[in-house]
């Protein structure tokens, strides 16, 4: 296994725990994927939010910069761009039924020993599951 297997898997974990535990101490907000975006589009009532707008310059940025730098990255598209869009708009359809996403459950939900963030993990995890068995062995892998 190379250097840069284990690197980039521990600092990306490393830099999401430390940005979700200044965005909770600095805020007092639980960080989650969904409720940033929602905030840098207006979408929760207050307006358009810079720190919303950050975030995702942040997503944006953080991904050209590994990008660039690991140069022998491909970039590859290997399912139905209708299908991909079916299941974005299911997945921010869904984040809005849970209260939340996987970041903010999983990740800040979890660490606090939140009881709905479990239930909701576990939810998360069962239809991953489900579904990636149904598509794979059921549907044959669209």
């Amino acid at each position: 296994m190379s250097y840069l297997n284990l690197i980039w898997p521990l600092s990306g974990g490393l830099l999401i725990g430390l940005s979700a535990t200044l965005y909770l101490l600095l805020n007092g907000r639980i960080a989650g994927v969904s409720g940033l975006t929602a905030s840098a589009f207006g979408w929760t009532g207050v307006g358009i939010s810079p720190l919303g707008l950050g975030f995702l310059a942040g997503i944006a940025v953080g991904a050209a910069v590994a990008f660039a730098w690991i140069r022998h990255a491909e970039l590859t598209i290997t399912s139905s761009p209708v299908l991909l869009m079916v299941g974005g708009l299911l997945v921010g359809f869904g984040t809005r039924l849970g209260s939340g996403c996987t970041s903010g459950h999983g990740v800040c939900g979890l660490a606090r020993l939140s009881p709905r963030s479990m239930v909701a993990t576990a939810i998360f995890m069962v239809v991953a599951a489900m579904t990636v068995y149904v598509v794979r062995h059921v549907v044959g892998g669209l």
